[in-house]
């Protein structure tokens, strides 16, 4: 008991900012970036000139289109698993086998 009531001045004292730490400079604060009014910060290309893909967006773009594909494909061509759908079909032939149907 003795050992938790001396942790617990400890634990709080290091919970705390120091002041000497780094707390008051975040990624938010101002300075640390200007905004340029561009998206992504990127200016646009001189008149006359088409922006150049950087090395990552083909294969970002062509990943993105055929996850898309495969899974528009694949969740309309999967089968129907639905219990309810089951019990339907199940009910239909036990009617159909006693004559009711």
């Amino acid at each position: 008991m003795s050992f938790l009531k001396r942790l617990a001045p400890s634990a709080l004292r290091n919970l705390r900012p120091r002041a000497d730490s780094h707390a008051k400079e975040t990624f938010l604060s101002p300075g640390k970036h200007t905004p340029g009014g561009y998206l992504f910060n990127e200016s646009p290309p001189p008149p006359g000139q088409k922006r150049h893909w950087e090395s990552w967006e083909l294969p970002w773009y062509f990943t993105l289109v055929a996850a898309t594909v495969m899974l528009t494909v694949g969740l309309s061509a999967k089968p129907d698993t639905n219990i309810t759908t089951w019990a339907r079909k199940e009910a239909a032939k036990e009617l159909k086998e006693e004559g009711k149907l």
